[in-house]
């Protein structure tokens, strides 16, 4: 536009500078007439200036679009990729632009797929916050690790690139680089319980917060083949964990922080118990003996709380109750029969015997062992059997 169009400028309904005339109808149907200059229906920055939402301005494109006005649908198109859409917006832009061709590109650049390596470098960067590899981010750190942890979930959902992602050599480290993390915090957090002035308060919600990072874990490491690696960290962890919530003085506090432990320990039960981690049996007998009497336990004892105290949170819901008891008959089923009769052995000799009920466990270990003792006595009388048919063909 030159000086003297700016200096004396054009107005609609001008008619000594009309160039153009519109023809609109109005509400009741009839035609109106408005005369004006080109000059001022091309102006970029006027035209950018007056859209005030994604609405006005797809419903200028609309109109650009019929009347085949390209500067306006640049405009339009500049608009649209430089603000931000909700998501049903996303879907009328999408609409709109579909069959614009290649003007319509930098928005499609916005949402479509990105390329697997920036999709890994996306999701190996979530995974540092979400297990705090590395210096934390204050003021936003509880809240950016979380909503990293909410991210790298999502993204493990069902999607194409969800299994090249991982089975990659550098993701899959970075993960079990975060499992080490946490739970080297969470043995560092649990010495501060042993010491002498300890604040119970402040140390059992630093520890909480490390064991729900653990069950975060316990969710994400299913899906990518690793939960091996944390029934590993967990089993070496159990006696130290254990020695320090068992000891007398805690004996009435962290209650919030012994059931949680029980709520991690059942994710771990469930694992090995049905089988998504092998473990060889000397592991799985350890883990039953380690990890049975503490549940044996505190069942009782969170229950007599319960009772006592009008309020009292803490106590093993029912889902728990059963999927701990399923997974620990499942366990002790799939032991050698002499480990199967010690465990037996050791729950029936307890005072607190109603739970886990192992029952059904006893019954069938009962039932095989009769079985493999029939199966024993047949093959020692075929043997003998046969042994005697044999002296007799030797014989003279």
């Amino acid at each position: 536009m030159d000086k003297a169009t700016i200096t004396k400028p054009c107005r609609l309904g001008n008619q000594n500078k009309k160039d153009v005339i519109i023809c609109l109808k109005n509400g009741e149907g009839r035609p109106e007439w408005f005369c004006s200059n080109s000059s001022i229906l091309t102006v970029k920055n006027l035209i950018l200036e007056s859209f005030n939402s994604v609405k006005s301005a797809l419903g200028i494109l609309e109109v650009a679009v019929a009347f085949q006005c390209e500067e306006i649908i640049q405009c339009c198109i500049q608009f649209l990729e430089a603000i931000p859409w909700e998501e049903k917006e996303e879907e009328q832009i999408l609409k709109a632009v579909s069959k614009l061709g290649s003007i319509a590109m930098p928005i499609l650049a916005r949402i479509q797929p990105v390329d697997l390596t920036a999709t890994k470098n996306v999701f190996v960067s979530a995974v540092r916050v979400a297990t705090s590899i590395g210096e934390p981010c204050p003021p936003f750190g509880d809240e950016l690790k979380s909503s990293a942890q909410e991210q790298v979930e999502y993204m493990l959902g069902e999607d194409e690139d969800t299994p090249l992602i991982t089975v990659d050599d550098e993701v899959r480290s970075v993960v079990r680089m975060g499992l080490s993390k946490i739970c080297s915090s969470f043995e560092k957090e649990l010495s501060s319980l042993t010491e002498p002035n300890f604040a119970s308060e402040t140390a059992e919600s630093q520890l909480l917060r490390s064991l729900s990072d653990l069950e975060w874990m316990c969710n994400i490491l299913p899906k990518m083949d690793l939960m091996k690696d944390f029934v590993s960290n967990w089993l070496d962890m159990s006696n130290k964990v254990l020695g320090v919530i068992e000891d007398q003085k805690l004996d009435s506090h962290v209650w919030g922080l012994k059931i949680k432990l029980i709520e991690v320990t059942s994710k771990v039960l469930d694992a090995v118990g049905y089988g998504s981690v092998i473990l060889p049996a000397p592991g799985r007998v350890t883990l039953l003996k380690t990890w049975l009497p503490y549940i044996r336990k505190m069942k009782p004892l969170l229950d007599s709380k319960g009772s006592e105290e009008t309020g009292f949170p803490y106590k093993m819901d029912e889902e728990l109750c059963q999927s701990i008891e399923g997974a620990i008959v499942s366990l002790v089923l799939a032991l050698p029969s002499n480990d199967q009769a010690d465990i037996l052995a050791d729950w029936m000799k307890a005072q607190q015997v109603r739970y886990p009920d192992l029952s059904e466990a006893f019954e069938i270990w009962c039932y095989r062992t009769k079985s493999a003792k029939r199966r024993l006595m047949e093959s020692l009388s075929s043997k003998v059997e046969e042994s005697s048919i044999s002296l007799q063909n030797l014989a003279p």
